[in-house]
């Protein structure tokens, strides 16, 4: 994967949150792993999830590794595409809906 999202350079520095902080990043790392084991959803559903959600946080790190680990839990390409369009629709979703607030300081203004 290209070095062109955030710097991958900056990955090295993260040994630093687990020295300062590592019972917390423990937490979190065996929190991920339960989340993403078998259970009333498969894996490939879990990643698929994970790729949608990952595109409205924008987090380009979990995009690239969730794309990835959804084609390794046998997704296909169209399935991987149709999770990102439910998160392109979920993302417009909330804009449509907080235009409502714009909407009504306009008809507060007049």
């Amino acid at each position: 994967m290209p070095d062109y999202f955030y710097s991958l350079e900056a990955r090295k520095y993260r040994g630093k949150l687990g020295e300062l902080k590592g019972e917390a990043v423990q937490a979190f790392e065996q929190f991920n792993k339960k989340v993403f084991a078998e259970g009333a959803l498969t894996l490939k559903q879990k990643e698929l999830i994970a790729l949608a959600a990952a595109h409205v946080t924008r987090c380009p790190y979990c995009i690239d590794s969730h794309a990835k680990k959804a084609k390794d839990a046998g997704a296909t390409d169209e399935e991987i595409a149709e999770a990102i369009l439910v998160a392109v629709a979920m993302s417009a979703g909330a804009s449509m809906a907080h235009a409502n607030i714009a909407m009504q300081s306009l008809a507060e203004k007049q």
